[in-house]
């Protein structure tokens, strides 16, 4: 990851953990995220750019039986630190930048996250390295899980903006795709972040080259709280325009 993301979630720090309650994170992203990771129990989890740490304490509180959280954000790690004071969960914390990381515990990990990883890459060769330190901390069989921004996002179509966010075109490109500009319209100030939106074709061949199989996309549906909180009709712009996929990986047995 480059270091213009480590400032720019540097800057947000602990206003991060805001993300998750506006009403596309709580409703759509986190409940179809943990479903698609599914049982945890049991497990080893690696969190890659675990931000303050929402997802790794998720997963330690439905039953892994270790999780670690790397973030290239030095702020980011402090912050989850301190709710891991506040809350002791057993969680580790690190800061890493997985493009240069190596080593994380070879082949320790029973699968890997990561929510907006792999589109701070801005050549293939570095989501590449991404994924080689990714693929070599798993166990063999284990999945990797990295959520992104749909590539087949139309940033013409329906917008995200009903359900607290807005993407847009920054102008610029790089060798993956356009650059983006994310919003995140928390109270009472919104944050905004830009990274890239790579071509799916892109993700393939990053996978492909660290040795991961059976690379498949799913989207993420509404949880059913989030169809009875609202009118109806309330999710079309939503389902008309995902503004994320899950993308899943295997590193071979």
């Amino acid at each position: 990851m480059s270091t213009s993301a480590e400032q720019q979630y540097d800057r947000i720090g602990e206003a991060f953990e805001g993300f998750k309650a506006l009403t596309l994170c709580r409703y759509a992203e986190v409940p179809g995220f943990l479903e698609l990771v599914g049982d945890v129990r049991g497990r080893s989890v690696l969190d890659l750019a675990c931000g303050t740490g929402f997802y790794s304490r998720e997963f330690k509180r439905r039953g892994a039986d270790d999780v670690l959280g790397v973030d290239v954000s030095g702020e980011m790690i402090n912050a989850a630190l301190r709710l891991e004071e506040a809350d002791p969960l057993g969680v580790r914390y690190a800061v890493g930048d997985v493009a240069r990381a190596g080593s994380l515990g070879p082949g320790r990990y029973d699968l890997a996250t990561a929510v907006n990883l792999l589109n701070y890459a801005d050549t293939t060769d570095t989501m590449t390295s991404m994924c080689r330190t990714v693929h070599a901390a798993l166990t063999p069989g284990g999945t990797f899980y990295a959520l992104n921004q749909s590539p087949d996002y139309d940033f013409e179509g329906p917008s995200p903006r009903p359900y607290g966010f807005l993407s847009e075109l920054e102008g610029g490109r790089s060798e993956v795709g356009p650059r983006v500009r994310i919003t995140a319209f928390l109270d009472p100030q919104p944050v905004s972040f830009t990274a890239n939106l790579p071509r799916r074709e892109v993700y393939a061949e990053a996978l492909t080259r660290a040795g991961f199989t059976d690379v498949t996309w799913s989207p993420l549906a509404v949880s059913p709280e989030g169809r009875a909180a609202f009118a109806a009709g309330f999710w079309d712009d939503y389902e008309a325009n995902p503004p994320f996929e899950l993308l899943t990986a295997r590193r071979p047995a």
